[in-house]
């Protein structure tokens, strides 16, 4: 995940429970003639419930931005070789082997595949999860 996300993620949380907080410019929240810690005490009770739901409110956007994986999708023609098929990808020009679930996958076809990419040793593998389009023939 980018940096950039968790730290979108944050500032929302943020701002989301400052704007949250309500308040009310006929009623001060300190009283200046105040003689009892009670208003002091309300608002210490108050800052620490923010603190608390704004720690909540990052552990959870860091939770979701952490588990949470976006399937990776390939686009290229697919290869028949001597130790399987590989694919081409049209954006990075690097050849991939394939893995997983190739049921559905034609040599010889410009195909969609959505999975998960690796890297065995010196070979660029790609685990199919599953076809998501078929274009036909690649063209030459």
């Amino acid at each position: 995940m980018n940096q950039k996300s968790i730290w979108r993620g944050v500032l929302i949380a943020i701002i989301s429970v400052a704007l949250a907080a309500p308040t009310w410019a006929d009623r001060p929240r300190l009283r200046a003639n105040a003689s009892s810690g009670d208003s002091f005490q309300k608002l210490g009770n108050e800052v620490l419930i923010g603190i608390v739901v704004a720690a909540v409110a990052v552990v959870v956007v860091v939770a979701i931005l952490v588990t949470h994986h976006k399937p990776q999708r390939i686009t290229g023609c697919v290869h028949s070789e001597a130790n399987g098929m590989s694919v081409t990808d049209e954006k990075d020009r690097q050849s991939y082997a394939l893995s997983g679930s190739t049921a559905g996958v034609k040599p010889g076809d410009r195909m969609t595949l959505e999975g998960k990419r690796e890297h065995g040793g010196k070979t660029l593998v790609f685990e199919a999860h599953k076809v998501i389009r078929d274009f036909g023939a690649c063209q030459p």
